[in-house]
């Protein structure tokens, strides 16, 4: 070890309480596979291994923390892991937290559903287990499926919270644990102060009491399959039962996820014929084989699906992510060298929010609020154009679905990570296959006047203005380094962008526009915005650019939105470089 001799110590006394609390937490793994896993790293370490210590470092430095995503992380030992350990001293902290706000006399209840990422099923039944051994009746959804069943299930069954256990997106080797609540917060997720509520019985469990030690029975229920067919018949009326449309070819992926189990159901009640697999991706696996990160966002993750429908020749791929909680569409593009071209997740944003802008009513609406328009700040200004235009309010959140869906009076909420809430009627969360059916059901009615969905994003331009979209994201290997950034852009903020004067800076770290305080920053240019946050489940520095111009003909007005988009990506790739 380098250094000075004092440094030298510091740092092997503290392996030495690394060591100690990896043998502790040895002592309550009742998972033969990280227990070993922990078993060997320790050995490696006592051999004076620099990468095992470094390994052991890294998973006992730190915890992973609770907040308003729950937990998500690598399954491995250790408190910064995913694990059985980690699961059941979250599943005691959460039982904690729910007997605590029950009402006197009454008994707290929580549904409990999983995906078929690795161990999805053992943390689910882990909870199940210790929610009944703590005195909380809970109810376990009878095999794997969607997120969106969740989220429907507690509010259809009247259950205090709900569990999903899922990484949706991320890495396979990730798993996570999503926390939705019941009552007034109509099966929404988790927000403050909540999360930090169930946080600190989190952290009370961990240091005062062995996994080992807590409580557990098999006196839980398992959710009869109409729970799920009541979800199937309520999204399935999302269609609306429209008599004109007509059949279009559909691609459809799942990822390796849970979605097609369910999604097809859901056709069939709403009347959709059968689309073309890809079947390579259509069956739940944990090890996500044919691609590298099972994202529908990342390069490369729609291949496959583009294979097959250049084979048969589709007018649409659709696809869902692992859980089914989002949604990626794909359109024909003779331009492309795939031969196809995948929307942004704006562009589904306000093609949904157009359409249920047409549809939106105040008896569609709470009694309490006028009908509304929603998606978070960093999706695109277009979603506010729609809900002018139509005579709707528009409400702007904080990044995350917890906060889209509490939107009173929502008839639509979307953020621009492939995230939907068509139905928030069914589900208080995104919604991969209720977004699914609502856009097959603008397609086919567009394909029954000879119209495709390239035609409706040009009459969207036409009628709102175009808007335009792009990313940068900056991934990295210390979160110090996007503090840093953030600093920097704080103390010295632009001036102009790519040569686009700066009209103002919003620093919502101190909130405003009726949202809470928020590490972020909002640049303000003519006919363009730039929104620059951390992420909050990846390392990664996130920059949103966002441009519009409603100004001449349609191919003039997307060929100036082009040109700003160059313009700011150029200037903020310098000013964080």
């Amino acid at each position: 070890m380098s250094g000075t001799d004092e440094n030298g110590s510091d740092e092997l006394n503290e392996v030495e309480r690394f060591v100690e609390q990896a043998v502790a937490w040895l002592n309550q793994d009742p998972d033969p596979e990280t227990h070993h896993e922990l078993h060997m790293l320790l050995r490696r370490v006592g051999a004076n291994d620099t990468d095992a210590v470094a390994d052991l470092r890294s998973r006992f430095g730190s915890r992973l923390a609770f907040g308003t995503a729950g937990l998500r992380g690598e399954i491995a030992a250790g408190p910064n892991r995913m694990n059985r350990v980690l699961v059941g001293q979250a599943a005691a902290g959460l039982a904690a937290f729910l007997l605590e706000r029950a009402h006197p006399g009454t008994t707290p209840s929580i549904v409990i559903g999983y995906d078929g990422r690795t161990k999805s099923q053992v943390f689910a039944q882990d909870t199940a287990e210790i929610m009944a051994g703590a005195g909380v009746r809970a109810v376990l959804l009878p095999r794997l499926l969607p997120t969106p069943l969740v989220a429907f299930a507690v509010r259809e069954l009247g259950v205090s919270a709900g569990v999903m256990v899922t990484a949706s997106h991320n890495p396979p080797r990730d798993n996570g644990y999503k926390v939705y609540l019941g009552g007034d917060d109509q099966g929404s997720q988790i927000v403050p102060p909540a999360d930090g509520e169930i946080a600190a019985q989190i952290d009370r469990v961990a240091a005062t009491l062995s996994v080992l030690e807590l409580p557990r029975s098999t006196d839980y229920e398992i959710a009869d399959e109409s729970l799920i067919e009541r979800y199937v018949e309520a999204t399935a009326e999302v269609a609306g039962g429209r008599a004109e449309r007509a059949p279009l070819s559909v691609v459809y992926t799942a990822m390796h996820g849970v979605g097609w189990e369910t999604f097809s159901r859901v056709l069939d009640a709403a009347g959709f014929p059968r689309p073309t697999l890809v079947e390579p991706q259509i069956a739940p696996d944990a090890a996500f084989p044919t691609v590298a990160f099972p994202n529908p966002e990342e390069p490369g993750a729609l291949d496959l699906a583009f294979e097959r429908a250049r084979e048969v020749g589709a007018d649409l791929v659709v696809a869902n992510d692992p859980d089914a909680d989002r949604l990626a569409i794909a359109i024909p593009d003779p331009s492309s060298t795939d031969g196809y071209r995948s929307l942004t997740g704006n562009e589904v944003g306000m093609l949904l929010g157009w359409r249920a802008a047409e549809a939106a009513t105040t008896d569609a609406a709470a009694a309490d609020a006028a009908p509304a328009l929603a998606c978070s700040i960093v999706s695109s200004p277009a979603l506010g154009a729609v809900a002018r235009a139509h005579g709707l309010r528009f409400a702007e959140t904080l990044t995350g679905f917890k906060w889209v869906s509490r939107t009173p009076g929502l008839v639509f909420g979307y953020e621009e990570a492939l995230g939907y809430l068509v139905n928030p009627g069914t589900v208080r969360d995104k919604d991969g296959i209720s977004a699914a059916i609502a856009f097959l059901d603008l397609a086919t009615a567009l394909a029954a006047t000879g119209r495709t969905i390239a035609d409706r994003l040009d009459e969207f331009s036409e009628r709102f203005g175009h808007y335009g979209s792009a990313q940068i994201s900056l991934r990295v290997t210390e979160l110090s380094q996007i503090e840093r950034v953030m600093q920097r852009l704080r103390a010295d903020p632009p001036s102009d962008i790519g040569g686009l004067p700066v009209r103002a800076v919003d620093d919502l770290a101190r909130g405003g526009d009726g949202v809470p305080p928020s590490d972020v920053l909002r640049v303000h240019l003519d006919g363009a915005r730039v929104m620059v946050r951390p992420s909050g489940t990846e390392p990664k520095l996130k920059i949103y650019l966002d441009a519009w111009s409603d100004t001449g003909s349609v191919p003039e007005r997307r060929d100036a939105v082009v040109e700003l988009l160059q313009r700011l990506e150029g200037g903020m790739r310098d000013r964080i470089s």
